[in-house]
């Protein structure tokens, strides 16, 4: 019985979730390209390496079979789109219960108890379980501590099932943005009227070396920004040092997804906006009037 990590090489964090399960051996399906050496570095023993890109019908058989050839007990995921689909038609078969928001555990004897953020990252649920489970995690949560070891390397090739036919496949317009490592944002909202207007967010950032995040209704409903931007429960999660919010009104779903923000400054003309109560600064103020004023007295000071 050991634990079984399962992500892109990006999901690395997942690993000190892993090593909390002390004598235990850790592997890694890695799904496409990655550094093995890394992997090994922090005390992956062996990595299955699955470079062929497959839906999440022949990914939920592919890792139910590679999870009852090495027996193990404790399968741990990134929570994405694609693996909230996956893995739960995994859990299914393997009939193990899966958990999902997991942000700690604690092996007790024979018992397993694991923390679950719940209700938008407002509240804190434990769960007791005994014998294998499934744990969906965010990776940027946890960081691994090295622990070198030399990583065997075994290709894994897929068990395709052709429930569904594909036709013809497009891939969708990313923007080379992966907002979940950035340490600086600025996160935009429906305070902004025109698409044209968001460059005043952008060259803000640009002055701080931040990325440009936003709430729902900029990257799903008016499309202004691609949905590797999109910050929220249905979006990316993100724990940066520093998280300013312009013209969001800090809905729940949004605050799910930055919530771990160290720093959280909130710009908006309306004194009622729910955010206010949830930051550590807040300004009352019109978005138009201040940012540029705002990016100008930053860009004088960064340059002193």
């Amino acid at each position: 019985m050991g634990v079984l990590v399962v992500g892109s090489i990006g999901d690395i964090g997942l690993v000190g979730l892993a090593q909390r399960f002390r004598g235990q051996d850790v592997h890694y399906l890695l799904t496409g390209q990655g550094d093995v050496v890394q992997l090994g570095r922090y005390g992956v023993s062996r990595v299955y390496q699955l470079t062929t890109g497959i839906d999440e019908y022949s990914f939920s058989e592919t890792l139910t079979d590679l999870v009852n050839r090495g027996s193990y007990s404790i399968i741990i995921t990134p929570v994405n789109r694609f693996y909230r689909t996956a893995v739960p038609m995994a859990a299914q078969r393997l009939s193990a219960p899966l958990l999902t928001d997991v942000i700690d555990v604690k092996p007790i004897d024979n018992e397993l108890e694991v923390v679950l953020n719940s209700f938008g990252n407002r509240a804190q649920v434990t769960v007791k379980v005994t014998g294998r489970v499934l744990l969906m995690a965010p990776p940027a949560r946890f960081k691994p501590s090295e622990n070198p070891v030399n990583a065997s390397i075994e290709p894994l090739q897929p068990r395709v099932v052709n429930v569904v036919k594909v036709v013809s496949t497009e891939g969708k317009a990313k923007g080379g943005v992966r907002i979940e490592d950035a340490e600086l944002i600025v996160a935009v909202g429906r305070g902004f009227r025109r698409r044209e207007d968001l460059k005043l967010a952008f060259e803000l950032a640009e002055v701080l070396g931040a990325e440009v995040g936003c709430s729902r209704p900029i990257a799903a409903d008016l499309k202004w920004l691609s949905e590797d931007h999109w910050i929220g429960l249905s979006g990316r999660r993100v724990r940066p040092r520093l998280y300013i919010a312009i013209g969001i009104s800090g809905q729940p779903q949004h605050l799910a997804g930055m919530m771990e923000s160290r720093t959280v400054v909130v710009i908006n003309n309306d004194p009622n906006a729910p955010f206010f109560r949830n930051c550590d600064y807040g300004v009352v103020e019109d978005l138009y009037s201040f940012i540029p004023v705002l990016t100008r007295r930053l860009r004088d000071i960064l340059k002193r």
